[in-house]
């Protein structure tokens, strides 16, 4: 029993019909049954084993060494209410945090206290120092206009 072929576009289903009218050998040559290539393929023989169930993937996906968490220093902005954060890792408010003490005490917040302090690797400190900065707003008043010094 074959397999039902794929559907054909309209156009070409015409085309077909007029030449196996026409050539009646092409339709009895595509029915017939190759015996020589039916002994080959007795011949073949397959080894396979099943793939790894999608299941099984997931669970080994899934399966990674827990991750060590730390709490967020100054609990003060509550920024989207992190409660724990990947050791390695630091939040916007606490990157905001470490670089501008370290721009007003930069020998009190060297690069390796900080590496302690957030837990950090002081490779990744000494690159956030390195190309990260704060930056300062300063107005200029208009000019003709005094400006005010602040406290």
């Amino acid at each position: 029993m074959k397999p039902s072929p794929a559907p054909r576009h309209p156009s070409t289903k015409n085309l077909l019909r007029e030449q196996m009218s026409s050539h009646p050998e092409i339709k009895r040559e595509i029915d017939r049954k190759d015996d020589k290539l039916l002994s080959l393929l007795k011949d073949v023989y397959v080894d396979s084993q099943d793939p790894m169930s999608s299941l099984q993937g997931k669970d080994a996906a899934t399966r990674q060494k827990p991750k060590e968490f730390r709490l967020a220093k100054d609990h003060q902005f509550d920024m989207m209410n992190v409660k724990n954060i990947p050791k390695g890792k630091i939040s916007i408010v606490e990157a905001l945090t470490l670089l501008n003490n370290h721009k007003l005490y930069p020998d009190t917040w060297t690069a390796k206290k900080i590496a302690e302090e957030y837990h950090l690797e002081q490779q990744d400190v000494n690159s956030l120092l390195k190309y990260f900065v704060t930056f300062e707003v300063k107005i200029f008043p208009p000019e003709g206009k005094k400006a005010i010094e602040s406290k």
